[in-house]
């Protein structure tokens, strides 16, 4: 099984860090291909990022297509693009937030989340009230770190993201807490440890139901939102888009 997990970033490092994440979630015998868009922002901060992100993610997610991939990772936690993701592949589709917080629900009567900046938050609420999941989650915490902190040992990033567990275990009641950044990926085992309650990352989360899918022989269906995209003509930057549909 072949599963190829796209960040939609450009930082190569993080795509380094996202991908060991996956592997060690992984099956034997499952192949991790993480890979990122050469084009678009260094990192995904809010609206803004995300529209600039969706293009080279698209491409990405068409090679994983064409080298035959079994499913696809979108590992951003806002799951930016997924729904265009989707339509653009047969293969199943996973964002990382999606999956974390089905997995989330699984383990406790109530979930918290703990993001990275707070202009993340209202995307996160917004997904979860989307997925209808937003009754289980006490609130959408931030822990004022920006994701390229997450690379830096001296930022004091996993400090502050551990004071957010603790006041989300007091003030939210949170039984579970879901880790809202694919950078904190490596965190994930030391802080649920560390707090005594389980931690979710949804690049693990995401991984394990990918291969849940890809196992039971399911792909996206075609017959509804999800559709191939129509052949038209697509003008400048995103003329290339309309030759391939064509």
């Amino acid at each position: 099984m072949r599963i190829f997990v796209v960040n939609p970033n450009t930082t190569a490092s993080m795509t380094a860090k996202i991908g060991a994440a996956a592997r060690m979630a992984a099956a034997p015998g499952t192949e991790i291909v993480a890979v990122n868009p050469e084009s678009g922002p260094a990192s995904i901060e809010g609206y803004f990022d995300e529209a600039y992100s969706v293009p080279g993610l698209l491409d990405e997610i068409a090679k994983g297509e064409r080298a035959g991939a079994d499913a696809h990772v979108l590992a951003c936690f806002d799951d930016t693009g997924l729904e265009a993701a989707r339509s653009a592949a047969g293969a199943p589709v996973i964002g990382i937030g999606e999956a974390a917080f089905h997995l989330a629900c699984l383990l406790g009567h109530r979930f918290s989340v703990i993001t990275t900046l707070s202009r993340s938050i209202a995307a996160i609420e917004t997904n979860l009230l989307k997925y209808g999941l937003d009754r289980r989650c006490g609130r959408v915490r931030a822990a004022e770190v920006p994701v390229l902190a997450l690379e830096d040992p001296a930022s004091g990033a996993t400090a502050r993201i551990a004071e957010e567990i603790e006041r989300a275990k007091a003030e939210d009641r949170a039984e579970v807490i879901v880790l809202g950044c694919a950078g904190m990926a490596d965190l994930a085992a030391r802080l649920s440890s560390a707090h005594g309650i389980p931690v979710v990352d949804g690049v693990a989360a995401a991984v394990k139901l990918a291969e849940a899918l890809a196992s039971l022989g399911l792909r996206t269906s075609k017959i509804g939102a999800y559709a191939a995209p129509l052949p038209k003509v697509y003008m400048g930057l995103f003329a290339e888009v309309g030759r391939a549909l064509g």
